[in-house]
């Protein structure tokens, strides 16, 4: 059975990027935030995103135009009752996945409904637990930004049917055109897993003194070949979303390279998030 209407729980900078992958891919997308001002944000983000790509000749008018009309934000979460398939994408808080799950799980209509978390490191099971459909729960995470990059996480947990991952595995690879994986759901998945202690030991570098951010960056975008420095990547990401998922790391496998050193603990605190507040490692105007 294909899925041809989706749900996006959070209109965020994934969220958001998420719900244009989709209205892009044909799809008809219901985009739920929890206040006019941050479903106005969210619509605005998505319209942005979408002339961007018009400018760098990636869309056409017309399919721009078609992925406008396809998305529907609203603060209303019954307005996901008949979808196929919800994505949440909200804060990295188990509290609040959780809540959602339980509630979103009551509203869905479709007995086949999917219901998935875009989460990157809370423990599926437990979703699943909470919406009362385990067997149609499981993770799905994009990267970001989701219309750019090619690869999705899927995560089955120790209840997800099989017929559900066959499903997503589907709608991903066929629908979406972007290539899944499949991950066990542990805290980290594959990506975070391996990407994460190394954001941390970048930022431990940096704390210590041993070199300014521009050397630590440099010094792996011109000496290792990649695309950008751990602290650069760490300021797109979101050092809230890191710290998160280095504390759920830690919590599941008590290994001290996934504890966030203290630098950026106060960093949270602050208010220094990253590329999303204008201010993280570097200043963003």
């Amino acid at each position: 059975m294909s899925i041809e209407r989706i749900g996006v729980v959070g209109g965020g900078l994934m969220g958001s990027g998420i719900a244009e992958v989709n209205a892009r891919a044909g799809l008809s997308v219901v985009v739920v935030e929890v206040t006019e001002d941050a479903a106005t944000a969210a619509h605005g983000r998505i319209e942005s995103s979408l002339q961007r790509a018009v400018d760098r000749g990636k869309l056409s008018e017309t399919d721009r135009d078609a992925a406008l009309d396809a998305i529907n934000v609203t603060t209303d979460l019954n307005a996901l009752a008949d979808r196929q398939l919800v994505v949440e994408a909200a804060s990295e808080k188990e509290s609040v996945k959780l809540d959602l799950f339980t509630r979103i799980g009551q509203i869905l209509q479709d007995p086949d409904a999917i219901l998935a978390s875009n989460t990157s490191s809370i423990p599926i099971v437990k979703l699943g637990a909470a919406s009362g459909r385990a067997d149609r729960v499981m993770g799905v995470h994009f990267f970001n930004p989701a219309p750019v990059m090619k690869l999705v996480e899927l995560i089955p947990s120790l209840t997800t049917s099989d017929k559900t991952l066959d499903r997503m595995r589907g709608y991903v690879s066929e629908t979406l055109g972007k290539q899944p994986i499949d991950a066990t759901d542990r805290a980290g998945f594959i990506v975070n897993s391996l990407l994460v202690p190394y954001l941390l030991s970048a930022i431990r570098m940096y704390e210590a003194g041993y070199a300014s951010a521009k050397d630590i960056d440099n010094g792996m975008v011109l000496g290792c070949g990649h695309p950008m420095g751990p602290l650069a990547l760490s300021d797109l990401i979101g050092l809230d979303t890191i710290k998160a998922i280095g504390e759920s790391m830690y919590e599941e496998f008590k290994e001290p390279l996934y504890s966030p050193p203290p630098l950026l603990d106060r960093m949270v605190d602050a208010g220094l998030l990253g590329k999303k507040s204008g201010q993280g490692f570097y200043p963003y105007p």
